[in-house]
This record gives structure tokens, C-alpha cells and sequence, in this order.
């Protein structure tokens, strides 16, 4: 098939999707849109066009390329091997490629603008969820008409059955950009938006879940039954700022957000009636899969638990790979299928906090998640993508020997002592090039306990220091109040029905048009 046939066949099937009612033409004649579809039908030409009965998307936030190798290592090291030659769960899929992270403003992106073209097929601006690059950050009237559709809407339209996961606040940039539409990331709730905002008739983003199916429903004029599944943490942005609202597990005196006086997780409850609220371990245990048809959970007033910290929990927490499979099991009972995206979302907060250790914890974490998904899934009718957003300005440096904790000081081939850089001092093989720098927390699992103290970019005596111990905190070059992302591109791994379109080096957006060409979602 020639270029020329493609954009033909392209331009025909967005527009019978168009005329259908739910994709909106800007979205289908935005140029990133129109560039993945064409090579997306080049692709087609090169293999067979499976379709999958599922998709699964799982979004390490933060997980560049430099955090697969060390955690592969580390994961292996934890196992007793060397680490090198180990393979978390996800780098044994068949396909693979290198995805181009760039926001269209930004050359180094963030969260909301990365998930936005995994989600809706095109690139989009720093900091805004759901909405096309004609929209300005922050001003309510731009997002008229600039909405996009996502895979998730999609999926209910075609009847799929849909959940979250994140272990993140679930109002977050990855999460939320699969089922809100905002001019800003930080529209949680109506607690964070201005007074004009609010009064040009933005939603908040907790708002938007709760009411997903009524807005969704108004936005196309379809008939859908809402996300099955929720988790995540974020229950903050549901509750009321009364103490008279705050859950049994509350940590701070007013564990909400909302100025409105709405209790979001009330009006979820008694709009599905037969659906499960859980805020903790012991509600996430009495959960039967088999029964539930909806699952609304947030365990935690703002984001969760690293995984190292799980156990800390006031009321304890499920784990990644835990809410995934349980996810899975409410979600297959729909004979149609399922989409299912699941984020571990504090890889991205402990590189921010310059702790490898939670970062890298966490995206082991994300492995055995993925792992949970290919155990409870048949490979013939799901396809599972694993990926990041962006990456970090996190390295891995000198020449330490075979097997070295990765975690540790640099001890060099054929050496039995640390070695030393040019000011006579040891130096770990993990660092960051900006961020808050050293901190010597010994055992504090907690990655965010470094923002107690300002940035400190001095070198160290690491000699008598347990760089392995959890609260060690890499040194950094740049002090910074937190460590940023990095532009690099990032891995794409896949396994299943149509995995054979992650091949080569690709723009972000082409996330989208994997699944679609997957699900189907905008053309049969």
C-alpha cells in the first residue's frame, strides 16, 4: 500500500467516525492525529491486523530508560544474582520500541501533556488534560471545542467494560487524563480553581470521575454505564473541607479539599448503588470480584504509599499488582471486554525527592503488576503495553564491576575498596543531575521526607554511609527544589493482538492508535 493509499483509507475511516458522532473532527484532522493513523496503516501492510479482546496499559510515571536498568538490576540482586543479566517481567515481551516524549511547547514534557497523546492520538501542551494544543493553560473559555476523546470514553462507548488504577492521587495528571478534559493538571477539585473558573462552568476533575458517565453521555449523545473500576489515592479532592467528612484513617485535621460542601464519594455511592466505596485494606480484601459491579477505591487523602511504606499505612493499603488483578477479575466479567490502565505513579515522586531506592522499588513493584496481568489474561485476546511518560535526569555512572550493589558506592573491576573521584571521596554508580541532593535518612522509607530540608549540592563523605539503606538520597549537581523530568525517549515493551506495531522509534501520541487499532475504538 502506497503512502498516497494510506492517507486515502485514513482520511475515510476518520470520517466515518466523525459522522458517527464521536470523534470530534478537530481531533481527527489534528496533524498528529492524521501522521500516527498513516503510519499505523503503513504498519498493517508489514503484519497481520490482530484485534484484541482487551488492552491493558500500564504507565510507569518517571520510568526512563536508566530506572528499567537499575531496577532490572536491583530486582536481580534482591533474587541473588549479579543483576545485569536479569529481565524484569515486561522486557521479555516480544516487541519493543523508542518513544519521543516531547510535549508540543516543551521540549523536556510533564505528566499531563505525555498522557494526553497516549490517550486521544495527538501531542498537546504542557499541563492541560484532555484537550487539543489550541487550548491556553488556565483559561476555562479555551476549552470549548478543544476536548478530545480518549481510548477510556471509547472503550464505554463501545461498550467495553473500564477501570484506573494509580497509585497516585486518581485526579492526577496520568489518571486523569484518560477521563478528564481541563485547562489545567491542577484542577483537582474546586478548591484549586479560580473563581472564574469556576463561574465560566469548568468541572473539577473530581467532579468529572464521579459524573463521567452523565458528561460523556451529554458530550456525544451516547448511552454508556460508567468505569467499573477505580483506585487510587486522592480523597482529598471528594470530601468536603470539614473535619465532620474526614474517613476513619485521616491523617490531617481536615482531610479534604472541596469549598463547594460536596461529598463526591456520597453522590458516587448513591449513584451505583450496587458498587463498592473502599477506603482501606481490610474493604479491599471483602472485595468478590465475581459480584462487584463497581468498584470506587481511595486509600490514601492524597497520593499512596511508596511501596516500601506500604506497611506505615494508618489502615493499610493493597499493593500494585494486587489492585491490578482484582481489577482484572471485575473487569473480564463483561463477555465484550475490557480497557484497563494502571499507573504506578511514585516512580515519578522519588525521583522528584532524589531517592533511588523508592523509585526504584516501585518500579519493581510496576513488574510484578505486569506480571499479575499476563498470569490472569489470555495472551490470544489481550494486548498489554508497558511504558512510561517521560524519564528523569537520573544516572548511571562509572565503571563499577559485575554484580556491584547497584544501590551502592562504585567499586571498580578487579578492586575490593570503593573507588574515589578526584576529591579524594567515594561516589555511588546511581546519581541525579539536579534535585535536593544527599541526605542520609538511614531507614526512613518514606522518599518524601527529603523535602523536610533545602537542596544540598555538596560531595560527601560517603565512607562510613549505607548508600543501600532506604533513605539515602543520591547526591546532585544542580540544587534544585526538586529534581526534574528529562527529554529523553523512553521504552514502549508489548505482548499480544497487534503488539507488533511497537516497533522502531515513534511519536508518544502512537500509544493511541496501538490501542485503537487494537479495540478498534474509532473505525470496524
Amino acid at each position: 500500500m502506497s503512502f498516497k493509499m494510506n492517507s486515502v483509507v485514513v482520511m475515510t475511516l476518520l470520517a466515518s467516525s466523525v459522522q458517527a458522532g464521536i470523534l470530534p473532527a478537530d481531533q481527527a484532522s489534528n496533524s498528529w492525529f492524521i501522521d500516527a493513523q498513516e503510519a499505523i496503516a503503513t504498519k498493517q501492510t508489514q503484519a497481520t491486523s490482530e484485534k484484541a479482546k482487551n488492552v491493558i496499559l500500564f504507565v510507569g510515571d518517571g520510568m526512563g530508560i536508566s530506572t528499567l536498568t537499575a531496577a532490572r538490576i536491583l530486582d536481580g540482586q534482591n533474587n541473588g544474582m549479579d543483576g545485569e543479566e536479569n529481565a524484569l517481567s515486561f522486557e521479555t515481551f516480544p516487541y519493543s520500541a523508542l518513544v519521543k516524549t516531547y510535549n508540543v511547547d516543551a521540549q523536556t514534557p510533564d505528566s499531563a501533556g505525555t498522557m494526553t497523546a497516549m490517550m486521544s492520538g495527538l501531542k498537546t501542551d504542557v499541563g492541560v488534560i484532555g484537550v487539543d494544543e489550541d487550548i491556553e493553560r488556565g483559561d476555562c473559555a479555551t476549552v470549548s471545542g478543544n476536548e478530545v476523546v480518549t481510548a477510556l470514553e471509547l472503550a464505554e462507548v463501545k461498550g467495553l467494560s473500564t477501570g484506573i488504577i494509580s497509585t497516585a492521587r486518581i485526579t492526577h495528571a496520568t489518571p486523569a487524563a484518560t477521563y478528564a478534559h481541563a485547562a489545567d493538571r491542577n484542577w483537582e477539585d474546586d478548591g484549586d480553581m479560580s473563581t472564574k473558573a469556576k463561574d465560566a462552568g469548568c468541572k473539577d476533575i473530581a467532579d468529572q470521575l464521579v459524573n463521567f458517565e452523565p458528561y460523556l453521555e451529554a458530550r456525544y449523545n451516547v448511552d454508556v454505564d460508567g468505569i467499573e473500576v477505580v483506585m487510587g489515592g486522592g480523597r482529598r479532592s471528594f470530601l468536603p473541607k470539614d473535619a465532620a467528612f474526614n474517613s476513619a484513617d485521616a491523617v490531617s485535621a481536615v482531610e479534604g479539599d472541596r469549598t463547594d460542601g460536596r461529598d463526591l464519594t456520597a453522590e458516587w455511592q448513591a449513584k451505583y448503588t450496587n458498587g463498592e466505596y473502599v477506603i482501606d485494606q481490610s474493604g479491599f480484601d471483602a472485595i468478590d470480584a465475581d459480584s462487584t459491579d463497581k468498584l470506587f477505591g481511595l486509600f490514601n487523602e492524597s497520593h499512596m504509599q511508596y511501596e516500601a511504606d506500604r506497611e506505615n499505612d494508618v489502615a493499610g493499603e493493597p499493593s500494585l499488582s494486587d489492585m491490578t488483578e482484582t481489577a482484572i477479575n471485575i473487569l473480564d466479567n463483561n463477555e465484550k471486554g475490557f480497557f484497563l490502565m494502571v499507573e504506578s505513579g511514585r516512580i515519578d515522586h522519588a525521583h522528584h525527592a532524589g531517592n533511588a531506592y523508592n523509585a526504584l522499588n516501585d518500579a519493581i513493584e510496576l513488574s510484578k503488576a505486569v506480571q499479575a496481568a499476563v498470569d490472569s489474561t489470555n495472551p490470544e485476546e489481550t494486548l498489554i503495553l508497558v511504558t512510561a511518560d517521560h524519564g528523569h535526569v537520573f544516572t548511571i555512572a562509572g565503571y563499577p564491576k559485575r554484580g556491584n550493589p547497584i544501590l551502592g558506592k562504585v567499586v571498580s573491576v578487579g578492586a575490593t575498596e570503593p573507588a574515589t573521584a578526584s576529591d579524594g571521596m567515594p561516589y555511588t554508580t546511581l546519581g541525579y543531575t539536579n534535585g535536593l541532593g544527599f541526605r542520609d535518612l538511614g531507614d526512613e522509607t518514606d522518599a518524601d521526607a527529603s523535602y523536610a530540608s533545602a537542596a544540598d549540592n555538596s560531595r560527601y563523605d560517603l565512607t562510613a554511609i549505607d548508600t543501600t539503606s532506604p533513605g539515602y538520597h543520591q547526591e546532585a549537581v544542580i540544587p534544585l527544589g526538586s529534581e526534574t523530568h528529562s527529554g529523553e525517549d523512553i521504552a514502549l515493551h508489548a505482548k499480544g493482538p497487534s503488539a507488533q506495531m511497537a516497533q522502531g522509534v515513534v511519536e508518544q501520541n502512537m500509544v493511541f492508535h496501538i490501542i485503537n487499532n487494537a479495540l478498534a475504538l474509532v473505525k470496524e
